[in-house]
């Protein structure tokens, strides 16, 4: 194994050692941040990072030993400088701050991601496009859910208000099955500044609420299209709906709830492109 890998796997045994200190206290680090950097945690996410897609870099890899074999493929892709540490799993624990149990661990770089206004890569009109916009999202797992639905439907960008939590959030990063880490994103401050990407970049805003106006199914799709999707129980801001063009997934009757990430699934599979 140390053969392939551009420099041996450097053994821990002392959760203080200085060279783990950015895995530290990873529950409460992940509330306040982390200095530019995100933890990738178990095999899947960890291979998005390594596979030549992820738009971040990796600083270090921690694993317990006998992840090492398993991994050595994609290990190998690592670039020249980025130590592989190994670690017993009640020393990953005692790190970490809380029970180990996949015993892969990584840390993310965060300089890939964009600033500002900057503009995802999106095809230039009049070419079809797809973005997702997502105003006061605070579950980490619906985050994470839409972010993995997006890359699954072919969507070329995610728009994020202010409210918004973070897609590269450990779990979201895990229930994203690593597309947080491949899907661009931009944090705009506002629902108010996602319009106005919008409208700068010729896309059709559509409002997804149990109260829209028009069937989802009716709908024929935009050839440049903004989803917009509100949180869980308050929905999108009634000032902004009254603005839009607003959808609805017709149910059965006396039942007009779905989980966000599930409504956003069949409203980007009636609104791809995919074949």
């Amino acid at each position: 194994m140390a053969a392939l890998l551009r420099s041996a796997p450097i053994a821990i045994d002392d959760p203080a050692d200085p060279r783990l200190s950015p895995y530290t206290a990873m529950r409460e680090r992940d509330l306040v941040g982390r200095a530019g950097r995100f933890i990738v945690e178990g095999e899947v996410t960890l291979r998005v990072m390594l596979s030549g897609r992820a738009r971040f870099g990796l600083e270090s890899v921690l694993l317990a030993p006998e992840r090492l074999a398993g991994l050595e493929a994609a290990l190998v892709r690592l670039p020249e400088g980025v130590p592989v540490y190994t670690a017993a799993k009640p020393v990953m624990s005692a790190i970490t701050g809380f029970p180990i149990h996949r015993g892969v661990l990584g840390i993310g770089l965060r300089e890939g991601e964009a600033p500002g206004d900057a503009r995802p890569d999106l095809p230039p009109a009049p070419a079809p496009a797809l973005v997702v916009g997502l105003v006061g999202l605070t579950n980490h797992d619906n985050v994470g859910g839409l972010f993995r639905n997006a890359a699954a439907f072919g969507a070329d960008a995610v728009l994020l208000d202010g409210g918004t939590c973070d897609p590269l959030y450990r779990k979201a990063i895990r229930v994203s099955a690593g597309a947080a880490l491949v899907v661009p994103f931009l944090r705009l401050t506002n629902a108010d500044a996602i319009l106005a990407f919008a409208e700068r970049h010729a896309l059709e805003p559509l409002a997804l609420s149990p109260g829209g106006a028009e069937a989802l199914a009716a709908l024929a799709p935009p050839d440049r299209t903004l989803l917009l999707l509100g949180s869980e129980g308050p929905g999108l801001p009634s000032d902004l709906m009254v603005r839009l063009r607003t959808l609805r997934i017709p149910m059965a009757p006396d039942f007009d709830s779905l989980n966000v990430a599930t409504a956003g699934a069949i409203a980007l599979h009636h609104l791809a492109r995919t074949g």
